[in-house]
């Protein structure tokens, strides 16, 4: 029962829409309306500005790490599917019509939160993946494509060094999601007119 109802509230708390919010509350703008119509940092970045998107993507990859920094301490055998809800219920909130982000920033967050309560791997790892993202954003320009490589990146990672294959599987299952809910940037970036960002 405990397991089950963390699993609930993990997909709850993965369903705040942090870029519906923010731009509701201090822009007065329904980002759905606008640029992707994504729920994401990304697209927060680009239709309210710099502050907003950095905003948007912490608190969404805040989402998952505090998942399993609850379910470390009051439910142990619950942290990888609750963990896994967390970022479903970022994709599919039931708070917005079930229409969200793209899991990217929830996918990291619960990544740094496996490092650091269940694999204790620390810090390296994360800022490795970290730093990979942005080294691929530096040379490519492209946001989804450095986020679909830095997951796939972190999926070798936890194969390579984690003795628990679920949490080697979980991060597989979500570099398949997440590479599944940007199927219309990977068509833009084959068709080579995927956007680009201007500030790198």
């Amino acid at each position: 029962m405990k397991s089950i109802i963390a699993i609930v509230l993990a997909y709850l708390f993965g369903s705040i829409p942090w870029a519906l919010v923010i731009g509701k509350v201090f822009y007065n703008t329904d980002i759905r309306t606008l640029g992707s119509g994504n729920l994401g940092g990304t697209n927060a970045g680009r239709v309210l500005g710099k502050k907003a998107g950095v905003s948007v993507t912490i608190l969404d990859g805040l989402k998952a790490f505090f998942v399993v920094l609850f379910c470390h301490y009051f439910a142990p055998q619950a942290t990888i599917i609750a963990g896994l809800a967390c970022c479903v219920g970022h994709c599919f909130p039931i708070f917005a019509n079930f229409k969200g982000g793209k899991a990217v920033s929830t996918t990291m967050g619960y990544f740094l939160g496996i490092a650091l309560f269940v694999t204790h791997h620390v810090f390296y790892q994360f800022f490795f993946i970290v730093i990979c993202f942005f080294i691929i954003l530096y040379l490519t320009k492209m946001v989804s494509f450095s986020s679909m490589s830095a997951i796939f990146i972190a999926v070798i990672v936890s194969f390579l060094l984690h003795n628990d294959l679920s949490v080697s599987l979980s991060i597989l299952i979500l570099f398949v999601f997440v590479t599944y809910r940007h199927k219309d940037n990977i068509k833009r970036i084959l068709a080579h007119n995927e956007k680009k960002i201007t500030w790198m």
